[in-house]
């Protein structure tokens, strides 16, 4: 059987999730439609009963940098890490990433099926999935580069068709090779394909040999190839990590999978293509609405989270995340608290929320990044309140974990255990503090917070000072590698 090495790409932005997706907590982060985040529902939908088909290798994972961590986290907390996270220093598209996958995956002469999987997604029906990759591998192994269409249900205007050219004979789904790509339609041209069956949503969902797309990479768009070459050879490798050299990924040029190779493959050489439709209960989770409607409603049509009151109140989205949300007579629209920020919006304009996002950014607002909840490799900080010339910070550190050695130049702090122990450096000195105890970190003074435990240390540290922003922290010493 052929094997099939899970390559997910985790570095999207999600900014139509806004508030509940940031910039630094993207919506693969999230758990949207349950307990489980999108990110492990990708990895969840690969596994029976916790594991892996025997032929499928541990995954790969690319993504951001600075997601590094929460990316490991999230699939240790899941019971499936990932064999390698590919770490890229800026975002350069699906193409560039596929390819520093696939050049990561023929170390050592293999040659391994790629499925390539968006880490954002949802799919509902796990079983039908993977009838739907097993006749992609099949296809695959052919040396054809297999997409998957999902059959689509209604006119959508959001996403890229498909068009099915000539049915192919492979066992399972249904399977053709590729007539045609086709951009986001108009309504009238949407409702057209809808009514020949003949179109599929272009859900980015690939499986092909490695070598089978570095040849087409090659023949297609050799730039793109040589640099990514160039940003593998030149990686580092720390650990699970394979950090890219930086200078040969930046000027990479930036493409998606779809422009760069298939459709142009499609057009000449049509044979070497095949699309897998897909029912499967499938979302791209692009937007407000559209989790509405892949979300389970109650018999006002309401799809509700947290502590929320809705009275008298039809078809409306409303999730809370830290205090009631109150509605009356309310209907179609979208309704989201999080501590810091509260959204509302018709349903029917649930796309045009990037531009939120887009007036945080031109406001220079720190809500289009950051939560007020923080996750750092070594916990998280949440920020409870803040005044002239001081701050408050509820402080979590994971068992086994420290902050970086570190010192401010701006702001003193007093630190307060509420919760496990503390291993303290000051200066010259260490030592330990359990709950109710507290210390006191000078100005300037050289610090170090772990929590040498086996239960997770909360401290609520006081900041005081002239300036108390995250960027006035001199590391010396760090675990994790950060600058």
């Amino acid at each position: 059987m052929n094997q099939i090495l899970p390559v997910i790409l985790a570095g999207g932005g999600g900014t139509r999730l806004w508030p509940l997706s940031r910039g630094h907590y993207p919506k693969q982060f999230l758990a949207v439609d349950g307990d489980t985040t999108l990110l492990q529902g990708t990895l969840k939908r690969l596994t029976t009963q916790g594991r892996l088909p025997s032929h499928f290798l541990p995954p790969m994972v690319v993504c951001n940098e600075e997601h590094r961590f929460l990316v490991g986290e999230q699939a240790r907390q899941f019971g499936l890490p990932f064999e390698r996270i590919v770490l890229e220093p800026l975002g350069r598209n699906t193409a560039p990433a596929l390819t520093c996958a696939a050049l990561a995956a023929i170390e050592g002469g293999h040659d391994p099926q790629l499925l390539m999987m968006p880490a954002d997604h949802l799919i509902s029906d796990a079983g039908r999935f993977m009838d739907a990759i097993h006749t992609g591998s099949q296809l695959a192994a052919e040396g054809r580069l297999v997409t998957f269409g999902v059959v689509p249900t209604a006119p959508e205007t959001g996403y890229g068709y498909i068009q099915l050219g000539t049915a192919l004979s492979a066992p399972g789904p249904q399977s053709n090779l590729i007539a045609a790509f086709k951009e986001k339609p108009a309504r009238e041209t949407a409702e057209a394909y809808l009514a020949t069956g003949q179109y599929r949503w272009n859900a980015g969902i690939f499986l092909m040999k490695a070598s089978a797309w570095l040849e087409a990479i090659e023949s297609f768009r050799p730039d793109i190839l040589a640099a990514c070459r160039a940003a593998v050879t030149g990686a580092s490798r720390d650990g699970e990590f394979l950090r890219l050299a930086k200078e040969a990924f930046t000027g990479c040029p930036s493409d998606s999978i779809d422009y760069a190779v298939m459709e142009p493959i499609a057009t000449r050489s049509p044979d070497r293509t095949a699309v897998v439709s897909l029912e499967a209960g499938w979302s791209d989770v692009g937007s407000w609405s559209s989790l509405w409607e892949v979300s389970p409603r109650d018999v006002h049509g309401n799809v509700t989270r947290g502590d929320v009151c809705a009275i008298d109140c039809k078809d409306n989205l409303i999730f809370a995340q830290s205090k009631l949300v109150a509605a009356v007579g309310c209907e179609d629209l979208v309704i989201v608290e999080t501590p810091d920020a509260v959204m509302v919006a018709p349903k029917a304009r649930a796309q045009d929320v990037k531009a939120i996002v887009d007036w945080l950014a031109a406001q220079g607002r720190e809500e289009r990044l950051l939560h007020r909840r923080v996750y750092r490799p070594w916990g998280t900080y949440e920020g409870v309140d803040t005044g002239e010339r001081f701050q408050v910070k509820r402080i979590m550190v994971k068992p086994g974990a420290s902050l970086s050695l570190q010192m401010h130049h701006h702001r003193a702090e007093h630190w307060i255990v509420v919760k496990g122990t503390a291993r303290v450096t000051r200066g010259e000195d260490v030592f330990l503090l359990t709950e109710n105890q507290s210390t006191y970190i000078p100005l300037g003074e050289t610090h170090r917070l772990e929590n040498p435990g086996t239960i997770p240390l909360e401290i609520v540290e006081v900041q005081s000072g002239a300036y108390l922003g995250e960027d006035d922290i001199v590391r010396f010493e760090d675990k994790y590698k950060r600058a």
